[in-house]
């Protein structure tokens, strides 16, 4: 009889535990063509976003929000941040990954500068925190922008203006631009293609000419990206990781 006690301690222990990780949550993700889910028809092209969900359990629901071709500035133009507000709720989680676009000054309904940036970035955090929602702002993925064989930095001063925001604001942050340099500098030039969407003609429906393009990833690119996305969730210990996927 003396065991009884702690033997029932630990089973509810254990219960509650459970429950706790089984306790449903949403994370939405805003961004541009880089994590966006794509249609079947251009395939072999795949967002990072879109195969995100493989790394978590079912008790989580991964709502993509990301657009082909979208800024800070048109994502919240167009309504698309006001349609995840709608829906936003405590304990959600949202993955913030802008700058691919924001950089096209020559845009005017695009391109933002940098103070506009900041201020839209800001706003997502700010609304987002409002609701009770986690805001996770992270820097945008590499191109594979190589020159004379050196990895170079198209974003300009745009990942900086992510990581001051961060900073100054205590949001969780995860530095993609920064992991997916590291990643490709190590494979190089050549072995780096891999990751993005090149084809020779006559392989894909949706490229019948073929297609060399340094800023989308095929399917091992986006997984390769996800990872990276993963690893940072974990370096911040969210409780969000408890959710993923041994």
């Amino acid at each position: 009889m003396k065991f009884i006690k702690p033997i029932a301690f630990i089973l509810l222990t254990a219960i509650l535990v459970s429950w706790t990780k089984l306790t449903p949550i949403k994370v939405y993700m805003i961004g541009d063509s880089t994590m966006a889910n794509k249609s079947p028809g251009v395939y072999p092209e795949t967002g990072w976003g879109q195969v995100f969900k493989e790394y978590f359990t079912g008790d989580v629901t991964i709502d993509n929000r990301a657009q082909n071709g979208r800024s800070t500035k048109s994502f919240i133009n167009e309504k698309r941040w006001d349609d995840v507000m709608s829906t936003l709720q405590a304990g959600d989680y949202v993955i913030i990954e802008f700058g691919h676009n924001d950089e096209k000054v020559e845009k005017p309904n695009t391109g933002t500068t940098i103070d506009e940036f900041k201020a839209n970035l800001l706003k997502f955090v700010t609304d987002a925190r409002g609701k009770g929602a986690t805001p996770i702002l992270m820097t945008p993925v590499t191109r594979r922008s190589f020159k004379d064989g050196v990895l170079t930095n198209s974003h300009g001063l745009y990942p900086d203006a992510v990581r001051d925001v961060a900073t100054k604001n205590n949001v969780a942050f995860v530095d993609m631009l920064q992991k997916s340099e590291k990643l490709v500098k190590a494979m190089g030039e050549a072995p780096s293609q891999s990751l993005w969407n090149w084809a020779d003609s006559g392989v894909y429906k949706g490229f019948p000419k073929g297609v060399k393009d340094n800023t989308h990833f095929n399917p091992t690119g986006a997984h390769k990206m996800a990872e990276l996305a993963v690893e940072g969730l974990k370096e911040l210990k969210l409780p969000l990781t408890a959710y993923l996927k041994p």
